[in-house]
């Protein structure tokens, strides 16, 4: 019993022991404008000595840059403390504070990058969410043309929109649970269809309907995907595998959102792209009929014409086409001769006709 109890206080006494150091390991920095950066809130700041001071030194050196307005210098001092001291509290601080600089003075490449850093490093930081919002936004302006600075901010940098893409990449990587995330990926959708990187856009919408199917943006995407199939369709007379992709996700949007406002243009889009094919399939008859005489290719597809959109103009003029089809199979008919005696040729055997499947076989 009394081993019990010692063995009990052992455990006790180490859990205190263990609560006490993440306790003290929870530092927060603080910066007032007469005393500087002082640790508060825990008793480990990750350094002791003369790293401690020379940290601490670097620290307010920065600070006071900051203040009077040298953001060069103090962009310098802030990466030199994440440069040496990447261990101890002020790492992440320092990285924290050149990318806002970073940002203020609209390098925005290297802004985000900082703020990359800073979440590859502490992926802890109790500034976690905010950086993700800042990465977005930085990212959505660079998408929008946004240029940042070149030479030392003397002169205006060049739009940036494939390195736009890459960010937000990134940030789908950083915050795959976050509401950043399918917004992200409907921008790299639009920052490929704006580059005309259309199989890329299509890859984003797809990812955005697969990975976040309950998100207020699905609706859009499944949409978009639909209008982005169309606009890769040339014509009746090509191949229509983009036609045929465009008419599964306007009759997907139409089924999973029916009270959405896109309705009407979904319909709309429906009937375009449901004409197109069934248009496709009768230059396809029209050239064995007219061209080629050959009827029993032109039964078929006439017929796909008619399944493609059942209740339209075409498939009133398939049906047509169909019977012209039928008079001209019946003329190829050979007439039997009359037999030698001046009687009546036998009847031929009267067929009954298979029953198609379809229309077609």
């Amino acid at each position: 019993m009394r081993l019990f109890l010692a063995r009990a206080l052992t455990v006790l006494s180490l859990v205190s022991l263990l609560s006490f150091l993440a306790a003290s390991a929870r530092a927060d920095l603080v910066w007032t404008r007469g005393s500087g950066w002082r640790v508060e809130g825990g008793a480990l700041a990750g350094l002791s000595g003369n790293e401690a001071r020379n940290a601490l030194d670097l620290m307010n050196r920065a600070r006071d840059a900051e203040e009077q307005g040298g953001a060069r210098s103090a962009i310098r001092a802030y990466n030199a403390v994440a440069k040496r001291y990447p261990n101890s509290i002020y790492g992440p601080e320092a990285l924290y504070r050149a990318a806002r600089l970073y940002l203020s003075r609209k390098y925005y490449d290297k802004a985000f990058e900082t703020f990359q850093q800073l979440l590859v490093r502490y992926p802890n930081t109790k500034r976690f969410d905010e950086i993700i919002g800042e990465q977005y936004r930085i990212a959505s302006a660079m998408l929008d043309g946004a240029r940042g600075r070149m030479l030392w901010g003397l002169l205006p940098g060049f739009t940036q929109r494939e390195k736009a893409i890459g960010y937000f990449e990134n940030i789908l990587v950083n915050a795959p649970y976050s509401d950043y995330a399918p917004l992200s990926l409907m921008n790299i959708a639009r920052g490929h269809q704006r580059l005309d990187h259309i199989p890329d856009a299509i890859d984003a919408l797809d990812r955005m309907i697969n990975n976040y199917p309950q998100s207020l943006l699905a609706p859009d995407a499944y949409l978009k995907l639909a209008q982005t199939h169309a606009s890769l369709v040339d014509g009746p007379y090509y191949d229509q595998a983009s036609t045929k992709e465009s008419i599964t996700y306007f009759t997907d949007f139409m089924l999973l959102f029916p009270g959405d406002n896109n309705i009407a243009a979904a319909e709309s889009g429906l009937d375009e792209m449901k004409t197109m094919l069934a248009e496709s399939k009768m230059k396809i008859a029209d050239f064995y009929f007219r061209k080629r005489g050959n009827v029993r290719a032109a039964r078929v597809f006439y017929n796909e014409a008619i399944t493609a959109y059942p209740d339209s103009a075409i498939a009133n003029l398939a049906k047509e086409r169909l019977v012209e089809v039928e008079a001209l199979a019946a003329s190829r008919q050979p007439v039997a001769a009359p037999a030698a005696d001046g009687s009546e040729p036998p009847a031929a055997p009267v067929v009954v006709p298979r029953k198609k499947w379809l229309g077609i076989f």
